[in-house]
């Protein structure tokens, strides 16, 4: 996959290009990330990329022509564009899985009070990370980028993103390591017993269970199937004998 960044500010990425699993995935060639400085194509002696708002109001909106260029220099055929934006659709584990499937993406970061509202229809997408207002696209594409690099094949072992939180609508099982008793905080004995068929069931009740407690509007839209309708109704009726 390729990744294309348009930014005022390439070196905020540097630390996060070289750390953990996306530093591997690049050193092995799953991704390749190039950056381009939006402000190599301003025209003037100054370089100027924003501008005062019509209208009035305070700070500075960037520019079309500047940063319409700059994306114009590497958008191909097979180019997917993501605009990162507080006002844009959600992004989630669903979207992560689509834009890993793209040939190439592009990331155009906006900052200061944003980007000339004439730049949204050049893009594919619009996408926001939050119903919150950070100083500019740059930490939202990073999230996505993250999000989207480790589900490359290769880029982290085979199966291990399977049963993550979200991948199927619900919070991930409790995990657990060494020690098995910490201070006499121990680990669940079924997880201890060797019977693969009771931890599977185990942990399918513990993802419903969590997901229920913790994210109920996740648990509201999440379709149960036959195996977890099962295992949810064992467990209500073994709470209600007590």
């Amino acid at each position: 996959m390729k990744i294309t960044v348009l930014t005022l500010f390439p070196e905020m990425f540097n630390d996060f290009l070289s750390t953990s699993i996306v530093g591997r995935s690049i050193s092995r060639g799953l991704a390749e990330v190039e950056f381009v400085q939006i402000r190599d194509f301003a025209h003037d002696r100054y370089r100027h990329v924003d501008d005062s708002p019509f209208g009035g109001g305070a700070g500075m909106v960037m520019k079309v022509q500047p940063v319409l260029d700059a994306l114009n220099s590497v958008k191909q055929e097979n180019s997917y564009t993501l605009l990162m934006s507080p006002a844009g659709t959600a992004f989630s584990q669903k979207k992560a899985h689509e834009y890993a499937r793209k040939d190439h993406l592009i990331f155009l970061c906006g900052h200061y009070e944003g980007l000339d509202h004439r730049i949204e229809k050049y893009a594919d997408e619009c996408v926001s990370i939050g119903d919150y207002v950070l100083t500019g696209g740059e930490l939202p594409a990073m999230v996505i980028m993250d999000s989207v690099i480790r589900l490359l094949r290769g880029s982290i072992t085979e199966g291990s993103t399977e049963e993550e939180s979200h991948e199927n609508g619900l919070l991930e099982y409790p995990q657990y390591t060494q020690p098995a008793d910490y201070n006499g905080d121990k680990v669940p004995d079924i997880l201890l017993s060797g019977n693969h068929a009771k931890i599977r069931e185990w942990r399918i009740l513990q993802s419903l269970l969590l997901t229920r407690e913790k994210r109920p509007d996740l648990f509201a839209k999440h379709v149960l199937s036959k195996e977890e309708e099962k295992i949810l109704k064992k467990y209500e009726k073994e709470q209600n004998e007590k």
